[in-house]
C-alpha cells in the first residue's frame, strides 16, 4: 500500500489531483484558480490532455471556488456539464467563480485555457455543501 500524498490542495489532502500534478495557485471569496502542466502520461490517443482529466481538475477547482469563502465546508458534486472547446496541448490554467453559495447547495462556473488564452473546456455545475468531519483534512 502506498502512503497519500501531502501535497496541500488549499487545506485539503486529495491523491488524485497530487497524481495529475495539479497546481494550487490561487483561492479566495469565491473563486479559486489551479494549474496542469501537460504531461504524456494524462494524455488521450492523439496526444491532447484526456477529457476525463480536465473533468476531474474542473470539479476540484470549482469546489474549491464554493469552498473559497469557508475552508471549513466540504462539497459534494451533485451535476457538472462540461463543453469541450479545442484540445489541450499545453500547460493549462483553471478558473472557477462560485455564482451563489447557498446553505445546502453552490453553484460554480469555470473554464480551462491554453498557453494562448484560448478555452479548452468550459463546466458549471452545483454541489451539495457538507460539514467536514473534524480531524478531515
Amino acid at each position: 500500500m502506498t502512503t497519500p500524498a501531502t501535497t496541500d490542495y488549499f487545506g485539503l489532502t486529495i491523491p488524485l489531483m497530487h497524481l495529475m500534478g495539479v497546481i494550487p495557485e490561487s483561492i479566495g471569496p469565491g473563486h479559486a484558480r489551479t494549474r496542469l502542466p501537460w504531461r504524456e502520461d494524462l494524455t488521450n490517443s492523439r496526444g491532447d490532455i484526456h477529457g476525463g482529466t480536465l473533468m476531474s481538475v474542473l470539479d476540484f477547482t470549482l469546489s474549491a471556488a464554493a469552498r473559497g469563502s469557508d475552508p471549513e465546508l466540504g462539497m459534494a458534486t451533485i451535476d457538472m456539464t462540461t463543453s469541450f472547446l479545442s484540445p489541450g496541448n499545453s500547460d493549462l490554467v483553471i478558473e472557477a467563480r462560485c455564482l451563489r453559495l447557498g446553505t445546502s447547495i453552490a453553484f460554480c462556473e469555470g473554464e480551462i485555457r491554453n498557453t494562448e488564452g484560448q478555452i479548452v473546456a468550459k463546466a458549471s455545475a452545483s454541489f451539495k455543501v457538507i460539514k467536514r468531519r473534524p480531524g478531515s483534512d
